[in-house]
């Protein structure tokens, strides 16, 4: 073969691992315009896929030097060992690239944003079934030659743009390409959407991949700002009281508290964030383990889903504002929303005020009245009002919600797990901490709260045979384990029979 008629330089291969919304083709795109302004031959390819989400896809970009005389064919796919620059815009969406042998030591930049957002597998495990990233980050240094790192998302969101920008900055702070930083940025101009936040977070992902050191540790510290309690004075100073409470318990649970004080604000008001303190307040006497397991679970507990917390996150503003980013429209385009909503009668009952809730319940010519009403669930547009007021007449039910008999129903169960919990802490802290965790077993509303509710009377309901062994907290966080493992309870089933024979 004439060698002369071989290209001297190769092409700079790049892969974008991303999923639906996170801007993975606006990404592309901007590399191929750089590429092309800055005198380059450039192309970019995707393949769809349905690997992780139903919306994973690899972008892939070549760029070459022209050479005069010459014309490149760049490649269609990414080749393993053949890839100068991988893009994750989710961590483990870093460790398929790895899987697919994208990433190489000898040669492949993977930058790689550190957030999660979870698989479909991830979500639909009842208990914890979020793999470990910490395996992801260990491949990555150890496979890639270089890896760089930060929550892109986080850095997005800060300047009020998103993921797709931050990691333009991140590759352009990496210098795997030929290009200034003028360059990236003249790109982002030229593309004329969004570009006053797309450089604040291109800048923020520039610097983010260029002094590491220099991030915001994950997990700050809530500050009294943060935390949106209202308007008035008043209610500025009762969080101001509220946050000087905290400082009387452990310090390990000091955090966590805070974020239980905040997420309670937000579902009710400053008034039920007191009540969670006073809560725990009650067993700052025992073990601080117990209380930093508390300031977790009765946050969670209190802020039950019910069919006015599922309106209020459907028609706030920063949902509207959230979906318009992520696809991307425009100021002038005009986007559609149809929400899906299927309240069941049970549902209905239960935020009907606690009488007239009891009532309809011991009535059975009511109930085959109204349930034909609820069994299908309904469409609704929420850019129309005739789609978004019901639901935002839904969510105003909030300031009624004390007299509601959902509500009544879960503050007595919360109680009684409490008394449940004191009950055996001065005997034995480990078990109490163990029962304090099996309020995990509970989420959701209709079936899936059904049969949280059902694992957890029968993981509790082993307690009489367990207490006074030496084992007893370890039986209990088996069962919950169990419980955890499956939908329909065949573990906990053969759990409980083995507690049986003890």
């Amino acid at each position: 073969m004439d060698g002369s008629l071989l290209a001297t330089e190769k092409p700079i291969g790049i892969a974008i691992m991303a999923m639906g919304g996170q801007g993975g083709g606006v990404l592309a795109d901007w590399i191929v315009a750089l590429a092309e302004a800055q005198g380059f031959h450039a192309q970019t390819t995707s393949v769809p896929g349905v690997a992780q989400r139903t919306g994973a896809t690899i972008y892939y970009v070549e760029l070459i030097r022209p050479i005069p005389g010459r014309h490149p064919v760049l490649s269609l796919m990414p080749v393993p060992g053949d890839v100068d620059v991988v893009i994750a815009a989710e961590m483990m969406e870093a460790g398929r690239a790895i899987q697919r042998g994208l990433v190489s030591p000898d040669r492949t930049t993977l930058i790689a944003s550190t957030h999660r957002a979870l698989s479909v597998l991830e979500k639909a495990n009842p208990g914890d079934g979020r793999a470990n990233s910490e395996t992801v980050q260990t491949a990555a240094e150890t496979l890639a030659r270089r890896f760089l790192s930060a929550d892109m998302q986080a850095l997005a969101e800060g300047h009020g743009s998103v993921i797709s920008a931050s990691l333009f900055g991140a590759l352009a702070g990496s210098g795997a390409l030929p290009f200034e930083r003028a360059a990236f940025e003249d790109t982002i101009r030229a593309a004329g959407v969004g570009v006053d936040g797309s450089l604040r977070a291109f800048g923020a992902g520039f610097d983010a991949v260029r002094t590491p050191g220099n991030r915001p540790p994950p997990g700050a510290v809530l500050k009294q700002a943060d935390i949106a309690a209202g308007g008035s004075d008043p209610e500025r100073a009762d969080l101001a009281r509220a946050l000087a409470r905290i400082e009387a318990m452990p310090a390990p649970a000091h955090d966590m508290l805070r974020h239980g004080i905040k997420r309670l604000i937000d579902y009710q008001d400053i008034a039920y964030a007191r009540e969670y303190l006073e809560r725990i307040e009650r067993f700052s006497a025992f073990d601080q383990s117990l209380t930093i397991e508390l300031a977790k679970q009765i946050a969670v507990a209190m802020s039950y889903d019910d069919v006015i917390r599922v309106a209020d996150l459907k028609t706030r503003a920063s949902r509207f504002a959230r979906v318009r980013t992520e696809i991307q429209a425009k100021p002038d385009q005009l986007v559609g929303m149809t929400e899906f909503f299927h309240p069941r009668l049970d549902e209905v009952i239960s935020t009907l005020p606690a009488r007239l809730g009891l009532a309809v319940e011991a009535s059975p010519v009511l109930q085959s009245i109204l349930r034909p009403l609820f069994r299908s669930g309904r469409r609704l547009r929420t850019d129309r009002l005739t789609g978004f007021l019901p639901l935002y007449a839904l969510a105003g039910l909030k300031k009624h919600r004390r007299r509601l008999l959902r509500h009544r129903r879960e503050q007595a169960h919360i109680e009684t797990w409490l008394a449940l919990i004191a009950a055996h802490a001065a005997a034995d802290i480990r078990l109490a901490v163990e029962i304090a965790k099996c309020r995990r077993l509970i989420k959701g509303y209709s079936d899936t709260h059904a049969r949280g509710l059902s694992k957890y009377d029968r993981v509790l309901g082993a307690l009489p045979i367990l207490v006074g062994r030496a084992d007893a907290a370890d039986w209990i966080r088996r069962l919950r384990d169990a419980a955890l493992k499956d939908e329909d309870g065949t573990m906990l089933d053969g759990a409980l029979a083995t507690v049986a024979t003890l």
